[in-house]
């Protein structure tokens, strides 16, 4: 029996999976919770938050975010090909900066808009 803490909602529910029962969960208060309860023991998946390297903007670096949750094994990989990534100013809030991102399926989206240099008047 694994006990978790359960984060869909602000509640905080205490759940409790039973890893020997189909993965029954216990302890939540609405039916996302079981779910989370079930699929964080099964397939872990995060949704991966950043910045990356920007070039001719006014701030050296943009927040980014994969657009969908990642499998958690994978987190360490995507983060890798993160660092190596180097955007272009400008970039508009939700621009695709990576398209597939180690073949995970989620794309990396830039979560903040940055401007170039010769925008500045």
């Amino acid at each position: 029996m694994k006990e978790l803490i359960c984060i869909v909602c602000p509640k905080g529910c205490c759940l409790h999976v039973d890893e020997s029962n189909d993965y029954a969960v216990t302890g939540n208060g609405c039916a996302r919770g079981a779910m989370y309860g079930r699929t964080e023991l099964t397939n872990p998946t995060r949704v991966v938050t950043s910045t990356v390297c920007v070039s001719g903007a006014e701030l050296p670096r943009c927040p980014v975010k994969t657009n969908r949750a990642v499998p958690k094994e994978k987190v360490f990989k995507v983060m890798e090909c993160i660092a190596s990534v180097r955007a272009q100013a400008p970039i508009t809030v939700g621009q695709i900066l990576v398209k597939d991102i180690c073949h995970t399926g989620a794309d990396l989206v830039a979560t903040r808009a940055t401007s170039d240099f010769s925008s500045r008047v």
